[in-house]
């Protein structure tokens, strides 16, 4: 082979090497965009605290734009979070953040009193001093972010809180009901809760919870976190009022690195 046919055929190699880097940047975006997983994390965080309001639509332009991603891996993202029934995907029309009807609210909070009910009698009969410990220390944890005024903070401690009761009472298929119904309750607030009211769980409620457990108490922590969520459904009204749009290129902007 000549020297010059072997020139040419290593340019014609960087040539194919380069338009491949190209097709593959196409197909995933810059280097430092996000992942399917980390955007559908970020989306659900943003639902769980309460910066994505019901009926918020999620168009896709706008979406791969702020992820710095193409739209395919949006609608992937998209319609994982349809299955979790945060959001409604419409044909034809930008996909919107879930919002629940006042029936599907008011079985949701039933749901969560007997899955509940279920997880604290499951701790009370079961649990170690460890895990009474752990217990405390968290519902600590929400009460100081609750006074330092970490609304936010505070709101994922209490939604934790609940997780935790889950995880300790060693049952997966409670725990995986559970999460599904705490990744709704968000949704249902927003829709439903007047914005003059503190949407929190009360961390003293929390803390009649955790000491009727630590008494081995199963009957009086099925009470208590009966009485507790029937408070939070309570909370709700039916006023339905407007709230402006966030501004998705804004919230879910990828830094520049």
């Amino acid at each position: 082979m000549s020297v010059r046919k072997s020139k040419a055929n290593g340019a014609a190699g960087s040539a194919r090497a380069s338009r491949a880097r190209g097709a593959a940047a196409a197909r995933h975006g810059p280097a430092n965009a996000p992942n399917e997983g980390e955007i559908f994390a970020r989306i659900y965080e943003a639902v769980l605290d309460h910066r994505l309001q019901p009926g918020t639509k999620l168009k896709e332009v706008a979406l791969a734009d702020a992820f710095g991603v193409n739209r395919a891996v949006v609608r992937k993202v998209l319609a994982r979070l349809s299955y979790n029934r945060l959001v409604a995907l419409r044909p034809n029309r930008a996909a919107v953040v879930a919002s629940p009807t006042i029936d599907e609210s008011r079985d949701l909070f039933a749901a969560r009193r007997v899955v509940e009910a279920a997880i604290v009698e499951c701790v009370a009969r079961a649990a170690s001093r460890e895990g009474v410990k752990a217990l405390r220390a968290h519902a600590r944890q929400e009460q100081d972010a609750y006074a330092r005024g970490e609304t936010r903070r505070g709101l994922k401690l209490s939604l934790a809180f609940h997780r935790e009761l889950a995880r300790l009472a060693g049952n997966g298929v409670l725990a995986e009901f559970l999460d599904q119904l705490i990744a709704r309750t968000p949704l249902v607030v927003l829709a439903h809760k007047s914005t003059s009211g503190d949407s929190a769980c009360s961390d003293d409620e929390h803390a009649v919870i955790v000491e009727a457990i630590a008494r081995g108490d199963a009957h009086a922590a099925m009470t208590a976190m009966t009485a507790h969520l029937t408070s939070l459904e309570g909370q709700l009204d039916l006023t339905g009022k407007t709230r402006a749009a966030p501004d998705l290129a804004a919230m879910f902007a990828v830094s520049e690195v």
